[in-house]
């Protein structure tokens, strides 16, 4: 069983379909990346996925559960952690677990202990009893995570979840999320988190899926399993060359299998030119550059 089915997922605003026949799947214990450009359809998948809101048709499966008939079974298994931290302000970081594990029905001293062990391990246990308005943006994402995990959840769903975050903040989130071992179901647009945290990452574009795959296999459908990238002192053209260059702030980007073959052209070419070359370095595409060829858009913001 995976732990996330979807078939044919639709869901239209207004006339606009803002999902439009998505299938995908997410394996168990699995963190899985969904990435898209504003108005792809992320969110709007999200939220039908965790029972915010029912899609106009389709069907879609939480650890077996079927997310309309048995709306309330999923959300009880699931963990949520929104990009905008929603704790109570004017209560304690206590008072905010204890309030989670009474809600999900967990006994008081259970509650209480996972609680404790949450707290210290994300290292805020140490102001439990200080309101959540006193604490830092850090402070406050760690505190979500804590009250995500405090039911156990079998699903998490992780909406940017080191947005913002200073960096000692971010890595350890980074770090706790590797270790949970529970299904994570992270978007972001950060994408080198997204490539150094996840097994698998599903795009959206327009509201139909892209692609599914791993970050190393997408690395590769563009053109080239290796980037090189080259700067000359001033502007030239590239056409005489047999491969296709993109234009990259000042750089000239040409993927390739064979990055022998496409420098000693790029050496020769400036020779016969007369340009000097300030910058050449060889280096793995990114998902960033992944996302761009395949969603034609210049980032995931």
């Amino acid at each position: 069983m995976e732990a996330i089915e979807v078939k044919c997922l639709c869901k239209s605003f207004d006339g606009l379909k803002a999902v439009n026949g998505i299938s995908f799947s997410v394996h168990r214990g699995e963190i899985f990346g969904f990435l898209g450009p504003n108005g792809a359809g992320k969110t709007t998948t999200v939220r039908m996925l965790t029972g915010v809101i029912k899609p106009d048709y389709g069907d879609a499966w939480v650890m077996g559960h079927d997310i309309v008939r048995d709306t309330q079974k999923v959300k009880s298994i699931l963990g949520v952690v929104p990009e905008t931290a929603n704790a109570y302000p004017d209560l304690t970081a206590w008072q905010n677990m204890m309030l989670i594990a009474s809600l999900y029905g967990i006994p008081g001293r259970e509650g209480e202990h996972r609680a404790t062990s949450l707290l210290k391990e994300f290292g805020i246990y140490e102001r439990r009893s200080s309101k959540v308005k006193s604490f830092s943006k850090g402070m406050k994402q760690r505190l979500m995570l804590c009250m995500a995990l405090v039911s156990d959840p079998e699903v998490l769903f992780l909406d940017e979840p080191t947005s913002g975050l200073d960096i000692q903040s971010a890595r350890m989130i980074r770090r706790k999320i590797h270790e949970e071992g529970v299904t994570i179901f992270l978007t972001s647009h950060n994408m080198q988190e997204v490539g150094e945290l996840c097994n698998r990452v599903g795009i959206i574009n327009k509201g139909r899926i892209v692609t599914v795959d791993s970050p190393e296999h997408l690395r590769t459908r563009i053109g080239g399993t290796l980037a090189v990238e080259v700067r000359f002192d001033k502007a030239v053209d590239m056409s005489m060359l047999d491969f296709h260059a993109e234009v990259v702030n000042d750089n000239y980007r040409i993927y390739t299998t064979e990055p022998h073959e496409v420098i000693c052209s790029i050496v020769e070419f400036a020779t016969l030119k007369g340009l000097k070359i300030r910058n050449l370095n060889v280096q793995l595409p990114t998902l960033e550059d992944v996302f761009v060829k395949l969603t034609g858009g210049s980032n995931g913001q």
